[in-house]
Order: structure tokens, then C-alpha cells, then sequence
């Protein structure tokens, strides 16, 4: 099992940039696929990254628009989101997930078992 922990989150404004972290603090993410979520008031948790174990495999929806991008960095224990050219639509709290297996399955809540808090994004003028 693996405990995750989010951060990087703040408030920019339209066409900002942000990075996104995902560390392990209990155990290392570095044996499992990582996924971001995201989840807006009233809006269902969707799914907007995710990357294999070898980090080589990363899969998005088209939801965003490639302006944002997963990575690994093992040595450090994290997987991270670049988000780009932000939009006042991004602002959600961001989550990152996880799941005991090799590559990534459908970005689906119910199949990812390890959550961490999140981290607020809000995207103003």
C-alpha cells in the first residue's frame, strides 16, 4: 500500500502555468501507476493523466486539450502534472491516484484504489 500526498496547487490567473506533485509519503509510487484527477463543486471527479510504472506510457483525455502534461521522476518518489495555458475551467481540487498493477487502466475512479487529500487549483482574473 501506498499513501499519497499532493502538492503545488494555488491560484494563477487565465493562461498561467502550474506543477502539480505526487509523492509517496508511506512506500513509493515508483512501483505503481499514478493518475490525476480533478473535481470541480457540483462536477463529477474526472480523470486528466495518467502514467505507467515505466513512465514511457501516459494517456490523457481530450478534456484537456494536450496542455498538460504527466512525468516520473523516481528518484525523487513523484510523478508530477505541468499544466499549461489554464483555464478558469481548470479550477477544481486536484487529486492524484493509484492502483496495484503495471499499466494504466481506464481513467475511471472505481478503478484506482490509493487517493491522496488534493490540492485546490483556482484559475481567476
Amino acid at each position: 500500500q501506498v499513501r499519497l500526498v499532493e502538492s503545488g496547487g494555488d491560484s494563477v490567473q487565465p493562461g498561467g502555468s502550474l506543477k502539480l506533485s505526487c509523492t509517496g509519503s508511506t512506500g513509493t509510487v515508483n512501483g505503481y501507476p499514478v493518475a490525476w484527477f480533478r473535481q470541480a463543486p457540483g462536477k463529477e471527479r474526472e480523470g486528466v493523466a495518467c502514467i505507467s510504472v515505466s513512465g514511457v506510457e501516459s494517456h490523457y483525455p481530450d478534456s484537456v486539450d494536450g496542455r498538460f502534461t504527466i512525468s516520473r521522476d523516481t528518484a525523487a518518489n513523484a510523478v508530477y502534472l505541468r499544466m499549461n495555458s489554464l483555464k478558469p475551467e481548470d479550477t477544481a481540487m486536484y487529486y492524484c491516484a493509484s492502483v496495484y498493477r503495471y499499466a494504466c487502466p481506464d481513467l475511471k475512479v472505481a478503478n484506482f484504489e490509493y487517493w491522496g487529500q488534493g490540492t485546490q487549483v483556482t484559475v481567476s482574473s
